[in-house]
């Protein structure tokens, strides 16, 4: 008999792995990338961390939901930072950006998951407490430790470095998918006790957190696309740990519920967005390809 409550840890692992192999990808240069373009990162920032949660905010106010929803949907926002990016951007050629976006993204959750929960502690008036080292080691372990090994292994070795990494995307990825389908098999009572108007809600915040990265992406068709993923996919294990800070919240609910949510609501815009990139490549003059 499987557990379903071990299964949500089985993806951090392969999320952990992930990430050591796109860290045999990258460069401190490519980590820093976005530090240098001021604006570009300001925008960012702002997208994931204050505009995605706001909407939450508003949806969670506003719309007249049990309370076990507008709990997913606000711990589901204030959840960033986005590991699994680079993974669903492979057919892109920003590497850059999105190696840099998800080391800043994840630098910045120390501070602003704490921050979000202190405020919906007093908005809502409820006890809410996950300490910035608490988020600090979650990161540290399953984001930091793994990325820089990852380009410690890469300097030592580049062509080892190369073949590890596409062997670890393949493998990781697999094993991933493999995992999410025996969560979502034995999540289905789960997901029933979710119910649909959850799952819509979930959907409908993805799709607005993929209208605010699109939006705040700039003039780069490339950047807007990585914003727009970036803002709708969270950080399954920040997710989990938030959760667990909850009152009333089933954490393998939430996980289940906004992976299938988000994963359905994304399909269309990932799907638009290699149609669109493939035809401005393919439109390019062949002096661009350089």
């Amino acid at each position: 008999m499987i557990d379903a409550a071990l299964l949500p840890r089985v993806l951090q692992v392969c999320v952990t792995a992930l990430v050591l192999a796109i860290g045999m990808q990258c460069t401190v240069g490519d980590l820093t990338w976005l530090w240098r373009r001021p604006r570009l990162l300001l925008r960012s920032v702002v997208a994931m961390y204050v505009l995605v949660p706001l909407v939450a905010l508003a949806i969670a106010r506003l719309l007249p939901l049990p309370v076990e929803i507008k709990a997913a949907v606000l711990v589901v926002a204030i959840s960033a930072g986005a590991p699994l990016v680079p993974r669903r951007l492979m057919p892109l050629r920003n590497d850059a950006y999105v190696f840099s976006l998800i080391a800043t993204s994840s630098l910045l959750a120390i501070v602003t998951v704490p921050a979000w929960l202190a405020g919906l502690s007093v908005a809502f008036r409820v006890e809410l407490s996950v300490g910035a080292r608490d988020v600090a080691w979650l990161l540290g372990v399953t984001f930091f430790l793994p990325i820089v090994l990852g380009m410690g292994l890469r300097a030592a070795s580049s062509g080892f470095a190369d073949r590890a990494s596409e062997l670890l995307l393949a493998v990781g990825g697999v094993v991933l998918l493999l995992t999410g389908l025996v969560l979502l098999g034995l999540g289905l009572p789960l997901l029933a006790e979710a119910g649909w108007l959850g799952l819509l809600v979930l959907g409908a915040l993805t799709g607005a957190a993929l209208a605010i990265g699109h939006a705040m992406g700039g003039p780069d068709e490339e950047n807007r696309t990585a914003l727009a993923i970036a803002c709708a996919t969270r950080h399954i294990g920040i997710a989990v740990l938030v959760a667990a800070a909850v009152p009333g919240v089933r954490t393998a609910v939430l996980v289940v519920a906004y992976v299938v949510a988000s994963t359905v609501a994304s399909i269309p815009y990932v799907r638009w967005r290699k149609r669109f990139h493939a035809a401005e490549r393919a439109r390019a003059p062949a002096g661009d390809e350089a």
